[in-house]
């Protein structure tokens, strides 16, 4: 890769959701979900092109708003519950390719559900796969319970996940582990088009913080989100607040 990857940003949008209807769209500080993502994306320093992926016109229209033109609406295979990420993030390679004539050397995908990702940590993800040379990275955050602790059941008799978790009496004893944040996934062109894979055989890992890692599935999420905003422990860039 070279010292400066082209990096083509894609914030993937879908229109539906059950979880949370209309969510990409619902304001959260000064701007809805997208415009977080649109914002997101402009303070990277390391982003070389980005756009919105939507079958959406009212989330389009919403990215206009945010003076970010919309290059295309996706077909409708790639706006259903079952459609994948991976597809949506081809579908778009291939028309940067089509479009512009050029092959990114990373893709780097802003889900607008991450409202306080910064570019920062946009950045850091990009720069650990030029850095490293790994296939793809992404952004965790500890894990807000220990899978050491965790128990499934046999009927009602309780089975521990992990049968060595017993040697942990607390918690913090325990070694850390980590979940997905969600908020940034940067993945390297042959393993995204050639193998097929959002995150590669070689994964590396950002770990950032609770406020930061905040992902909106649910409204639960989303009160959450406002509570964090309204106390000042959502670190946001002014314009975003």
């Amino acid at each position: 890769m070279t010292a400066t990857p082209y990096a083509f940003g894609v914030i993937p949008a879908r229109g539906g959701s059950k979880g949370l209807p209309g969510k990409n769209l619902r304001k959260l500080g000064a701007l809805s979900l997208v415009g977080q993502a649109i914002a997101s994306a402009r303070e990277s320093a390391l982003l070389t092109r980005f756009i919105v992926s939507t079958d959406s016109e009212e989330i389009a229209a919403e990215a206009e708003r945010q003076a970010l033109p919309v290059p295309f609406l996706r077909p409708g295979g790639l706006a259903t519950d079952e459609a994948g990420m991976l597809g949506v993030l081809q579908h778009a390679v291939r028309w940067l390719e089509s479009s512009a004539g050029v092959k990114p050397d990373v893709i780097v995908t802003l889900q607008p559900t991450s409202p306080f990702r910064r570019g920062a940590e946009i950045d850091a993800t990009i720069r650990k796969v030029a850095e490293t040379g790994a296939d793809s990275a992404q952004t965790l955050s500890e894990a807000s319970y220990h899978p050491y602790f965790m128990k499934t059941l046999d009927g009602d008799r309780t089975v521990a996940l992990f049968p060595e978790g017993h040697t942990y009496v607390r918690r913090q004893d325990a070694p850390p582990v980590y979940q997905p944040s969600g908020a940034v996934y940067v993945t390297r062109y042959e393993t995204l088009m050639r193998h097929g894979h959002i995150l590669g055989e070689d994964n590396r890992g950002i770990v950032m913080d609770f406020e930061a890692s905040v992902n909106i599935d649910t409204e639960w999420d989303f009160l959450l989100a406002e509570l964090l905003l309204r106390e000042g422990r959502a670190a946001l860039p002014p314009g975003r607040s």
